[in-house]
């Protein structure tokens, strides 16, 4: 059996046919992310460590640290700023540092600057996944050397020189390239987790059977690991978890055995919560003066005021269960076991404390 071998100093992750599905929590990634953004400029790390624990918190195994950041307000005092190679580097080495100092989940190093990926290599503990290397006679060239001299495993992106094929053939054919490019740097078949690019379902109505087909393809011929961008599947639709987590779990029997994903639940916000009081005052429903925001958001089906695991993971781990890579099922008992509130935890089935008491 093929498995990718991913490592923090404390602990491993396994990406395999034969293990539970791999989630890569890709939430530190300054990219999309204005305030973020805005906040690593200023050297604030606060939100960057709130999201790696809230990632581990939710279940993912890999945490994924992108330095793809664009500091404005530094390039009007500084051109040098203007040049991602003079920022990337420097940026991922703190950002490693600051994650590993508070989870204990092996990184996934992402960035499209070589000294950025050698710099989060040399900052990371234990053995971290690279992303990524693409079929492109450049980047194989100045990736593939990293890999080998850092000994790590890689993530692949079916895309070469000529862009990203609508042809799932071409696109595995770029996968095997890089594998067997790979294999003259001396990088075994079993270190590469090929993603073989996920199309807006919303664009291509056969998106999801592509990838379907070619997840199957990398696994029976090349005997790869898989990834993918999770959400790319859902662009632009409304109700995107829902395709997701119908996604999610197709796509592992179709044999792919990781994703770069989303774990957590974003929290519902205030401003959220005083549009639903307002509205169920409106109505005429009276509710008690210390109702807190938790129980009223959890009442009304809003979610919760905390950071929790979100709908992909709960269809995830339904999956494992199902494809017996959670035997017994403890995994998704675990999961959905409720835990109890303030006040409630010695109270047995029957809600009185002690539980029920025999005649």
């Amino acid at each position: 059996m093929t498995r990718t071998v991913i490592e923090s100093k404390t602990k491993t992750a396994i990406i395999g046919f034969d293990q539970p599905f791999c989630v890569i929590g890709e939430r530190i990634n300054p990219t999309g992310r204005k305030i973020l953004n805005e906040e690593l400029e200023r050297g604030d790390y606060s939100r960057v460590e709130a999201d790696a624990l809230a990632q581990v918190a939710a279940g993912a195994n890999v945490l994924d640290i992108n330095s793809g950041a664009v500091f404005s307000g530094k390039m009007a005092e500084d051109p040098r700023y203007a040049d991602n190679n003079f920022v990337e580097p420097t940026l991922m080495t703190e950002l490693v540092s600051r994650v590993q100092a508070i989870v204990d989940v092996p990184l996934c190093i992402d960035s499209s600057v070589p000294g950025a990926l050698e710099n989060g290599l040399a900052a990371a503990e234990g053995r971290p996944l690279l992303n990524s290397v693409t079929g492109e006679e450049e980047r194989l060239e100045l990736v593939l050397p990293l890999v080998n001299k850092y000994n790590v495993p890689v993530v692949a992106i079916s895309n070469d020189d000529t862009g990203i094929s609508e042809d799932p053939d071409v696109r595995f054919a770029v996968a095997k390239k890089i594998v067997e490019r790979a294999a003259d740097f001396g990088i075994p078949a079993h270190d590469i987790v090929v993603d073989p690019l996920v199309m807006p379902i919303g664009a291509m109505g056969t998106a999801g059977l592509q990838v379907f087909t070619l997840v199957r393809r990398l696994r029976e011929e090349l005997g790869v690991n898989t990834t993918c961008g999770a959400s790319n599947i859902s662009f632009g639709l409304p109700n995107r978890h829902g395709i997701n987590n119908a996604f999610l779990p197709m796509a592992m029997t179709a044999g792919m055995t990781s994703a770069i994903m989303n774990p957590v639940a974003l929290p519902v916000g205030a401003t959220k919560i005083a549009e639903k009081r307002a509205e169920v005052a409106a109505a005429g429903i009276v509710l008690p003066d210390d109702m807190d925001d938790e129980t009223f958001v959890q009442m009304f089906g809003l979610g919760s005021t905390l950071p929790r695991a979100g709908k992909e993971m709960e269809a995830i781990r339904a999956a494992n269960f199902l494809t017996n890579n959670d035997e017994g099922g403890g995994n998704w008992i675990k999961f959905n076991r409720v835990a109890p509130k303030a006040g409630q935890e010695s109270r047995g089935r029957a809600g009185r404390s002690g539980g029920r008491r025999r005649a």
